[in-house]
């Protein structure tokens, strides 16, 4: 498996996973009317956006056949006003890569990258129903706050966790 920086010709594999990722991940707590109707040409077009934001850091795992199988990204939102930090936004594989190791090295290279910049603290938002929260608890995040926000017509609880420690973190995901 190899982690590496995205580039603009990997919108397509991005989307791919984001798209197919979001159907499993979200199946059950986002309504199947909102997941049928998420396409890849549309993912593809924020993912160009995404990747030509110099302010954003994505990254990509690829399989041995050089197919994008997951990705994430960080970078600091506009709502974020706390002083050395920054935030998680996505980490998303393809369900058959789930449990071999690849999310915590995405997680690693955020965290390297986070560390590089001069960041202290990270958040990360992640709906209550979505098990990717034992993830980011796993690796030391602490709930910060709870809000509702809606998603396809359904109030859904959207916890944001906060690193308090970029160093620290770091030393758990380099064990």
């Amino acid at each position: 498996m190899r982690i590496r920086k995205a580039i603009i010709n990997d919108v397509k594999g991005i989307a791919k996973v984001h798209v197919d990722s979001w159907k499993t991940t979200y199946k059950n707590i986002i309504p199947d009317d909102f997941l049928n109707n998420l396409s890849y040409e549309q993912r593809t077009k924020l993912w160009t956006q995404n990747i030509l934001n110099k302010e954003n850091y994505i990254v990509v795992a690829e399989n041995a056949a050089g197919e994008i199988v997951g990705f994430a990204d960080c970078w600091k939102r506009e709502t974020n006003s706390v002083p050395y930090s920054s935030d998680i936004t996505s980490i998303y594989l393809l369900d058959q890569y789930h449990g071999k190791g690849i999310g915590k090295r995405l997680l690693a290279k955020l965290f390297i990258h986070l560390k590089l910049s001069g960041c202290k603290k990270a958040f990360v938002d992640v709906l209550e129903d979505n098990n990717t929260r034992n993830f980011y608890e796993h690796y030391g995040a602490k709930l910060f706050r709870t809000r509702q926000i809606k998603i396809g017509g359904v109030v859904l609880n959207e916890l944001t966790y906060e690193w308090h420690d970029v160093d620290w973190v770091l030393s758990i995901l380099e064990k």
